[in-house]
Protein backbone atom coordinates (compact mmCIF):
# COMPACT_ATOMS: atom_id res chain seq x y z
CA UNK A 1 0.00 0.00 0.00
CA UNK A 2 1.09 3.70 -0.59
CA UNK A 3 1.30 6.30 2.30
CA UNK A 4 -2.07 8.04 0.37
CA UNK A 5 -3.74 5.34 0.96
CA UNK A 6 -3.05 4.41 4.68
CA UNK A 7 -3.67 8.35 5.41
CA UNK A 8 -6.92 8.17 3.39
CA UNK A 9 -7.96 4.93 5.78
CA UNK A 10 -6.73 7.48 8.58
CA UNK A 11 -9.12 10.68 7.49
CA UNK A 12 -12.44 8.05 7.48
CA UNK A 13 -12.34 8.53 11.03
CA UNK A 14 -10.41 11.89 10.98
CA UNK A 15 -11.02 14.21 7.83
CA UNK A 16 -8.22 16.38 7.95
CA UNK A 17 -11.15 19.57 6.44
CA UNK A 18 -11.94 19.15 10.38
CA UNK A 19 -8.67 20.21 11.88
CA UNK A 20 -9.02 23.78 13.61
CA UNK A 21 -7.34 26.50 11.75
CA UNK A 22 -3.89 26.97 13.78
CA UNK A 23 -3.30 23.36 13.23
CA UNK A 24 -0.98 21.66 10.92
CA UNK A 25 -2.27 18.43 10.06
CA UNK A 26 -1.93 15.68 7.25
CA UNK A 27 1.72 14.21 5.42
CA UNK A 28 4.44 16.93 7.11
CA UNK A 29 6.91 14.86 5.06
CA UNK A 30 7.64 12.36 2.29
CA UNK A 31 5.94 11.34 -0.68
CA UNK A 32 2.41 10.56 -0.82
CA UNK A 33 3.06 7.68 -3.40
CA UNK A 34 5.92 6.24 -1.42
CA UNK A 35 5.24 1.85 -1.26
CA UNK A 36 5.09 1.30 2.75
CA UNK A 37 7.30 -1.12 4.70
CA UNK A 38 5.73 -0.56 8.01
CA UNK A 39 3.77 1.73 10.00
CA UNK A 40 4.74 3.20 13.72
CA UNK A 41 2.27 5.16 15.58
CA UNK A 42 3.29 7.34 17.87
CA UNK A 43 2.18 10.55 20.22
CA UNK A 44 5.05 12.47 19.49
CA UNK A 45 7.50 12.46 16.35
CA UNK A 46 11.29 12.69 18.17
CA UNK A 47 14.21 11.81 17.01
CA UNK A 48 13.83 8.36 19.68
CA UNK A 49 11.11 7.77 17.48
CA UNK A 50 12.27 8.00 14.30
CA UNK A 51 14.83 5.31 15.40
CA UNK A 52 12.41 3.45 16.64
CA UNK A 53 11.01 3.22 12.64
CA UNK A 54 14.51 2.75 11.47
CA UNK A 55 15.11 -0.71 13.76
CA UNK A 56 11.72 -1.68 13.29
CA UNK A 57 11.44 -1.02 9.42
CA UNK A 58 8.72 1.61 9.09
CA UNK A 59 9.02 4.37 7.03
CA UNK A 60 5.64 6.13 7.75
CA UNK A 61 5.31 7.21 11.22
CA UNK A 62 1.82 8.36 12.03
CA UNK A 63 2.11 11.18 14.82
CA UNK A 64 -0.48 12.42 16.74
CA UNK A 65 1.12 16.07 17.63
CA UNK A 66 2.55 17.56 14.00
CA UNK A 67 6.42 17.82 14.64
CA UNK A 68 6.16 20.57 12.49
CA UNK A 69 3.81 23.22 13.67
CA UNK A 70 4.88 26.84 12.12
CA UNK A 71 7.16 27.46 9.05
CA UNK A 72 10.98 25.88 8.99
CA UNK A 73 12.88 28.75 7.35
CA UNK A 74 16.04 26.42 7.76
CA UNK A 75 17.25 23.22 8.47
CA UNK A 76 20.69 22.93 10.31
CA UNK A 77 19.77 20.68 13.09
CA UNK A 78 19.95 23.68 15.64
CA UNK A 79 16.67 22.23 17.58
CA UNK A 80 14.75 18.97 17.84
CA UNK A 81 12.23 19.95 15.28
CA UNK A 82 15.04 20.33 12.58
CA UNK A 83 16.85 17.09 13.64
CA UNK A 84 14.02 15.04 13.41
CA UNK A 85 12.84 16.35 9.85
CA UNK A 86 16.59 16.04 8.35
CA UNK A 87 16.97 12.39 9.92
CA UNK A 88 13.41 11.38 8.66
CA UNK A 89 14.22 12.95 4.93
CA UNK A 90 17.73 11.37 4.91
CA UNK A 91 16.33 7.37 6.09
CA UNK A 92 13.30 7.96 3.61
CA UNK A 93 10.60 8.20 6.36
CA UNK A 94 7.25 10.13 6.15
CA UNK A 95 5.59 11.91 8.56
CA UNK A 96 1.72 12.17 8.97
CA UNK A 97 0.34 14.11 11.73
CA UNK A 98 -3.53 14.33 12.93
CA UNK A 99 -3.81 15.81 16.00
CA UNK A 100 -6.65 18.18 16.02
CA UNK A 101 -8.83 16.41 13.17
CA UNK A 102 -9.05 13.47 15.27
CA UNK A 103 -9.42 15.85 18.24
CA UNK A 104 -13.03 16.60 17.06
CA UNK A 105 -13.35 13.40 15.83
CA UNK A 106 -16.99 11.32 16.88
CA UNK A 107 -14.69 8.40 17.87
CA UNK A 108 -11.44 10.26 18.26
CA UNK A 109 -9.56 10.99 21.20
CA UNK A 110 -11.63 12.13 23.67
CA UNK A 111 -14.22 8.92 22.89
CA UNK A 112 -10.84 6.78 23.87
CA UNK A 113 -11.26 9.23 27.24
CA UNK A 114 -14.70 8.23 27.74
CA UNK A 115 -14.25 4.22 27.17
CA UNK A 116 -11.05 4.12 29.64
CA UNK A 117 -13.03 6.23 32.09
CA UNK A 118 -16.35 3.71 31.34
CA UNK A 119 -18.63 7.03 30.69
CA UNK A 120 -21.51 5.93 29.30
CA UNK A 121 -24.08 7.51 26.19
CA UNK A 122 -21.19 10.19 25.43
CA UNK A 123 -21.66 13.13 23.37
CA UNK A 124 -20.32 16.25 21.78
CA UNK A 125 -19.64 18.84 24.43
CA UNK A 126 -18.81 21.94 21.98
CA UNK A 127 -20.10 20.81 18.16
CA UNK A 128 -18.48 22.38 15.42
CA UNK A 129 -20.10 25.26 13.22
CA UNK A 130 -19.81 25.19 9.29
CA UNK A 131 -18.90 21.70 8.71
CA UNK A 132 -22.44 21.19 7.19
CA UNK A 133 -23.13 21.92 3.55
CA UNK A 134 -26.03 21.99 1.49
CA UNK A 135 -27.21 21.30 -1.99
CA UNK A 136 -29.84 22.50 -4.32
CA UNK A 137 -30.29 21.17 -7.65
CA UNK A 138 -32.95 20.66 -10.29
CA UNK A 139 -33.55 17.75 -12.14
CA UNK A 140 -36.03 16.34 -14.75
CA UNK A 141 -39.01 14.77 -13.14
CA UNK A 142 -38.23 11.53 -14.95
CA UNK A 143 -34.57 11.53 -13.21
CA UNK A 144 -35.24 12.75 -9.79
CA UNK A 145 -35.28 9.18 -8.07
CA UNK A 146 -32.03 7.97 -9.63
CA UNK A 147 -30.21 11.59 -8.76
CA UNK A 148 -31.65 11.30 -5.32
CA UNK A 149 -31.14 7.56 -4.41
CA UNK A 150 -26.97 8.43 -6.09
CA UNK A 151 -26.79 11.04 -3.63
CA UNK A 152 -27.73 9.75 -1.02
CA UNK A 153 -25.45 6.32 -1.10
CA UNK A 154 -22.31 9.17 -1.56
CA UNK A 155 -22.98 9.86 1.82
CA UNK A 156 -26.18 13.18 1.36
CA UNK A 157 -28.95 13.33 3.24
CA UNK A 158 -27.58 11.70 6.71
CA UNK A 159 -29.05 13.93 10.26
CA UNK A 160 -28.33 12.14 12.97
CA UNK A 161 -29.92 8.87 13.61
CA UNK A 162 -31.44 9.73 10.06
CA UNK A 163 -30.59 9.03 6.49
CA UNK A 164 -32.27 9.93 3.12
CA UNK A 165 -33.05 12.80 4.07
CA UNK A 166 -34.10 15.32 1.24
CA UNK A 167 -36.56 17.87 0.24
CA UNK A 168 -38.09 18.13 -3.11
CA UNK A 169 -40.41 20.75 -5.15
CA UNK A 170 -41.89 20.19 -8.69
CA UNK A 171 -42.03 23.21 -10.68
CA UNK A 172 -40.22 23.90 -14.24
CA UNK A 173 -37.43 25.37 -15.23
CA UNK A 174 -36.23 27.00 -18.80
CA UNK A 175 -33.01 27.35 -20.71
CA UNK A 176 -32.20 27.74 -24.23
CA UNK A 177 -29.40 25.94 -25.89
CA UNK A 178 -26.77 28.34 -28.13
CA UNK A 179 -24.99 26.94 -31.27
CA UNK A 180 -21.96 25.73 -29.43
CA UNK A 181 -24.41 23.34 -26.93
CA UNK A 182 -25.11 19.62 -27.09
CA UNK A 183 -28.52 20.12 -24.64
CA UNK A 184 -30.31 16.15 -23.80
CA UNK A 185 -33.38 17.48 -23.77
CA UNK A 186 -34.67 20.38 -26.31
CA UNK A 187 -33.23 21.79 -29.50
CA UNK A 188 -30.54 24.63 -30.24
CA UNK A 189 -31.28 28.04 -30.28
CA UNK A 190 -35.07 27.28 -28.84
CA UNK A 191 -36.59 28.26 -25.77
CA UNK A 192 -37.45 25.19 -23.40
CA UNK A 193 -39.59 24.21 -20.67
CA UNK A 194 -39.41 21.26 -18.64
CA UNK A 195 -40.74 19.89 -15.63
CA UNK A 196 -38.15 19.31 -13.05
CA UNK A 197 -37.63 18.71 -9.33
CA UNK A 198 -35.64 20.73 -7.00
CA UNK A 199 -33.87 18.56 -5.02
CA UNK A 200 -32.18 19.43 -1.31
CA UNK A 201 -29.57 17.54 0.48
CA UNK A 202 -26.95 18.48 3.20
CA UNK A 203 -24.08 16.28 3.70
CA UNK A 204 -20.66 17.05 5.68
CA UNK A 205 -18.21 18.60 4.57
CA UNK A 206 -15.20 16.33 3.45
CA UNK A 207 -17.54 14.46 1.17
CA UNK A 208 -17.88 17.47 -0.87
CA UNK A 209 -15.97 16.21 -3.73
CA UNK A 210 -17.68 12.77 -4.15
CA UNK A 211 -20.86 14.67 -3.55
CA UNK A 212 -20.37 17.00 -6.41
CA UNK A 213 -18.91 13.94 -8.58
CA UNK A 214 -21.56 11.56 -8.29
CA UNK A 215 -23.89 14.65 -8.63
CA UNK A 216 -22.54 15.69 -12.50
CA UNK A 217 -22.03 11.95 -12.93
CA UNK A 218 -25.79 11.28 -12.58
CA UNK A 219 -27.35 14.32 -13.76
CA UNK A 220 -29.06 14.25 -17.37
CA UNK A 221 -28.29 17.98 -18.18
CA UNK A 222 -24.75 19.02 -20.20
CA UNK A 223 -24.91 21.89 -17.85
CA UNK A 224 -25.82 21.13 -14.51
CA UNK A 225 -27.88 24.01 -12.12
CA UNK A 226 -26.92 23.50 -8.32
CA UNK A 227 -25.91 25.69 -5.57
CA UNK A 228 -23.98 24.81 -2.60
CA UNK A 229 -23.89 26.65 0.76
CA UNK A 230 -22.47 25.60 4.40
CA UNK A 231 -24.42 26.19 7.12
CA UNK A 232 -24.12 27.47 10.74
CA UNK A 233 -26.02 24.52 12.35
CA UNK A 234 -24.10 22.89 14.87
CA UNK A 235 -22.49 19.56 13.92
CA UNK A 236 -23.74 17.26 16.91
CA UNK A 237 -21.74 14.50 15.53
CA UNK A 238 -17.74 16.30 15.01
CA UNK A 239 -16.49 19.22 17.64
CA UNK A 240 -14.23 19.16 20.21
CA UNK A 241 -14.80 17.56 24.08
CA UNK A 242 -17.08 15.07 25.14
CA UNK A 243 -19.66 14.47 28.08
CA UNK A 244 -21.10 11.34 29.53
CA UNK A 245 -22.16 9.75 32.61
CA UNK A 246 -20.55 7.14 35.10
CA UNK A 247 -23.24 3.86 35.93
CA UNK A 248 -22.74 4.43 39.23
CA UNK A 249 -22.08 8.26 41.09
CA UNK A 250 -19.37 8.46 42.41
CA UNK A 251 -17.60 10.40 45.54
CA UNK A 252 -15.52 13.19 44.36
CA UNK A 253 -12.59 11.46 46.68
CA UNK A 254 -13.31 7.78 45.53
CA UNK A 255 -13.75 9.69 41.42
CA UNK A 256 -10.27 11.55 41.73
CA UNK A 257 -8.31 8.28 42.81
CA UNK A 258 -10.14 6.15 39.90
CA UNK A 259 -9.61 9.23 37.12
CA UNK A 260 -5.83 8.39 38.81
CA UNK A 261 -4.93 4.88 38.00
CA UNK A 262 -7.88 4.73 35.11
CA UNK A 263 -5.71 7.36 33.23
CA UNK A 264 -2.63 6.03 34.32
CA UNK A 265 -1.27 9.67 35.77
CA UNK A 266 1.18 10.42 38.83
CA UNK A 267 -0.36 13.24 39.18
CA UNK A 268 -4.26 15.03 39.50
CA UNK A 269 -4.78 18.33 40.50
CA UNK A 270 -7.81 19.56 40.73
CA UNK A 271 -10.35 22.62 42.61
CA UNK A 272 -12.24 22.81 45.52
CA UNK A 273 -13.83 19.83 46.57
CA UNK A 274 -17.39 20.38 46.82
CA UNK A 275 -18.89 17.68 48.65
CA UNK A 276 -20.77 16.12 46.11
CA UNK A 277 -21.62 12.94 44.26
CA UNK A 278 -20.04 12.80 40.58
CA UNK A 279 -22.15 11.66 37.58
CA UNK A 280 -22.01 13.62 34.46
CA UNK A 281 -18.61 14.12 33.49
CA UNK A 282 -17.12 16.21 30.66
CA UNK A 283 -13.84 15.61 28.78
CA UNK A 284 -11.23 17.34 26.77
CA UNK A 285 -8.12 15.93 25.66
CA UNK A 286 -5.13 18.28 25.53
CA UNK A 287 -5.04 21.80 26.44
CA UNK A 288 -9.07 22.43 27.39
CA UNK A 289 -9.14 25.74 29.63
CA UNK A 290 -11.23 27.37 26.48
CA UNK A 291 -14.06 24.59 27.56
CA UNK A 292 -14.58 24.86 31.71
CA UNK A 293 -17.81 27.27 30.94
CA UNK A 294 -18.95 24.87 28.56
CA UNK A 295 -18.97 22.02 30.59
CA UNK A 296 -20.48 23.80 33.42
CA UNK A 297 -23.68 24.67 31.67
CA UNK A 298 -23.66 21.47 29.97
CA UNK A 299 -24.14 20.17 33.67
CA UNK A 300 -21.32 18.47 34.07
CA UNK A 301 -20.25 17.38 38.08
CA UNK A 302 -16.60 17.08 36.88
CA UNK A 303 -14.71 18.13 33.70
CA UNK A 304 -11.07 16.34 32.96
CA UNK A 305 -8.52 18.39 30.96
CA UNK A 306 -5.03 19.19 31.31
CA UNK A 307 -3.00 22.51 31.51
CA UNK A 308 -5.01 24.41 33.53
CA UNK A 309 -3.44 27.36 35.29
CA UNK A 310 -3.73 28.99 38.60
CA UNK A 311 -6.29 31.55 38.23
CA UNK A 312 -8.66 28.87 35.77
CA UNK A 313 -9.32 26.94 38.99
CA UNK A 314 -11.22 29.79 39.92
CA UNK A 315 -13.51 29.50 37.39
CA UNK A 316 -15.20 26.57 38.67
CA UNK A 317 -17.09 29.10 40.40
CA UNK A 318 -17.87 26.65 42.78
CA UNK A 319 -20.32 24.42 40.10
CA UNK A 320 -17.97 21.61 38.93
CA UNK A 321 -14.65 20.07 39.91
CA UNK A 322 -12.07 20.82 37.30
CA UNK A 323 -9.32 17.77 37.25
CA UNK A 324 -5.94 18.45 35.36
CA UNK A 325 -4.37 15.19 35.19
CA UNK A 326 -1.39 16.16 32.29
CA UNK A 327 -1.13 17.11 28.80
CA UNK A 328 0.68 13.61 27.95
CA UNK A 329 -1.45 11.86 30.36
CA UNK A 330 -5.26 12.83 28.67
CA UNK A 331 -3.51 12.09 25.02
CA UNK A 332 -1.56 9.26 26.20
CA UNK A 333 -4.47 6.00 24.57
CA UNK A 334 -4.41 8.12 21.18
CA UNK A 335 -1.94 6.29 19.75
CA UNK A 336 -3.83 3.01 20.99
CA UNK A 337 -6.91 3.73 19.02
CA UNK A 338 -5.24 4.72 16.21
CA UNK A 339 -3.23 1.31 15.89
CA UNK A 340 -6.96 -0.39 17.03
CA UNK A 341 -8.58 1.14 13.86
CA UNK A 342 -5.95 0.31 11.10
CA UNK A 343 -5.36 -3.06 12.46
CA UNK A 344 -9.11 -3.87 11.89
CA UNK A 345 -8.97 -1.83 8.71
CA UNK A 346 -5.81 -3.20 7.45
CA UNK A 347 -5.16 -7.10 7.83
CA UNK A 348 -1.77 -8.61 8.03
CA UNK A 349 -0.14 -5.54 7.43
CA UNK A 350 2.77 -4.00 9.79
CA UNK A 351 0.94 -1.15 12.42
CA UNK A 352 2.78 -0.89 15.41
CA UNK A 353 2.33 0.83 18.56
CA UNK A 354 5.67 3.41 19.17
CA UNK A 355 7.30 1.84 22.40
CA UNK A 356 9.06 5.25 23.28
CA UNK A 357 7.54 7.30 25.85
CA UNK A 358 7.41 10.78 24.72
CA UNK A 359 6.15 12.78 27.97
CA UNK A 360 8.75 15.51 28.48
CA UNK A 361 7.40 16.11 31.92
CA UNK A 362 8.77 13.92 34.84
CA UNK A 363 7.37 13.56 38.66
CA UNK A 364 9.20 13.31 41.84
Amino acid sequence: MTIREITKIVEEIAPLSYAEDFDNVGLLVGNPDEKVTGVLVALDTLESVVDEAIAKNCNLIISFHPIIFSGLKKLTGKNYVERVVIKAIQHNIAIYAIHTALDNSMVGVNAKICEILGLNNPKILIPKTQTIQKLTTYVPVKNAEKLRLALFGAGAGSIGNYDHCSFNIDGFGTYKANETANPTIGQKGITHQENETCITVIFEKHLEQSILETLFKNHPYEEVAYEMITLNNKNQHIGLGMIGELSKALDEDEFLKSVKKNMNTACVRHSKILHKKIKRVAVLGGSGSFAIENAIAAGADAFITSDLKYHEFYRAENNILLIDIGHFESEQFTKNLLVEYLTKKIANFAIILSETNTNPIYYL
